[in-house]
């Protein structure tokens, strides 16, 4: 039995085939491809995997991209996968979202990848779940397994560039995080890196207000290991948060129809 995963975010698509949906499993292969050259896989990545028995994926790139995906793996294997779409509860974790199923798949994927991840450590207490990508999101969830909320902001990137084409004579050069920026380039970057983990210890200090515990901080998404390094709590950095969510579900799912 193979299971393969797949996670399509605002830029590019991940992927990785395990031997079975197990979590903290490492993967047969793995990869990743920007979104602009979807239609290669089949012929490049894809081509030579192993079919597997089950595919479930996240997708949050819109339904073009997915039927995309979807192409190449019909073309291959004449299958599609199964997409996950948030819901009230599954996999052990309970969605307190005003309309649950308006949840990002990859939010609530990432939730259910880090409390699987948690308490593989023994830890089932309440943690924070931060994705930073194009858009940064830090959801709550609680002792029980139950997402309490969670805020949405500009990455870092749409900020720069928010601020280049709303600012006459503005550029965006890389710059330094530095406490006291002296120029142009160091404000911006540090600028955006203090909003980004000012929004995260901001929501930690809720969260501590709310259970009376300090929660662990699980960081994710492509631009994670720029921020986090800022934090001024103790955070756990996982590439791969969103693979765990993904083979978390499809165990629980395996379960379900086995028992």
């Amino acid at each position: 039995m193979t299971f393969l995963a797949i996670d399509i975010g605002n830029t590019r698509l991940k992927w990785a085939l395990y031997s079975e949906p197990r979590p903290g499993s490492d993967p047969l292969e793995h990869g990743a491809v920007f979104l602009e050259t979807i239609e290669q896989l089949a012929e490049g990545d894809w081509a030579g995997l192993q079919q597997p028995t089950t595919m479930l994926g996240a997708c949050v790139a819109g339904d073009a991209v997915r039927h995309r995906v979807e192409d190449q793996l019909h073309e291959l294997w004449e299958r599609a996968p199964s997409w996950v779409v948030a819901s009230a509860s599954e996999a052990g974790v309970s969605n307190g979202y005003d309309h649950p199923a308006r949840l990002g798949a990859d939010r609530w994927v990432a939730l259910i990848g880090a409390r699987s991840h948690l308490l593989r450590k023994g830890h089932a207490g309440p943690a924070l779940v931060v994705m930073v990508g194009t858009a940064v999101t830090v959801d709550a969830i609680d002792g029980e397994g139950r997402f309490l909320g969670g805020c949405i902001l500009p990455g870092h990137g749409i900020m720069l560039r928010a601020l280049e084409s709303g600012t006459a004579g503005l550029h965006v050069p890389t710059g330094e995080v530095v406490h006291f920026p002296t120029n142009t380039s160091d404000a911006l970057t540090s600028g955006g890196t203090y909003a980004i983990t000012g929004a995260i210890e901001r929501m930690h200090r809720h969260l501590m207000q709310r259970t009376g515990i300090s929660a662990p901080v699980v960081v994710t998404g492509g631009a994670g290991w720029k921020v986090a390094p800022y934090l001024s709590v103790p955070y756990e950095l996982i590439d791969t948060l969103l693979f765990d969510g993904l083979l978390r579900i499809a165990e629980a799912r395996a379960s379900a129809v086995q028992g």
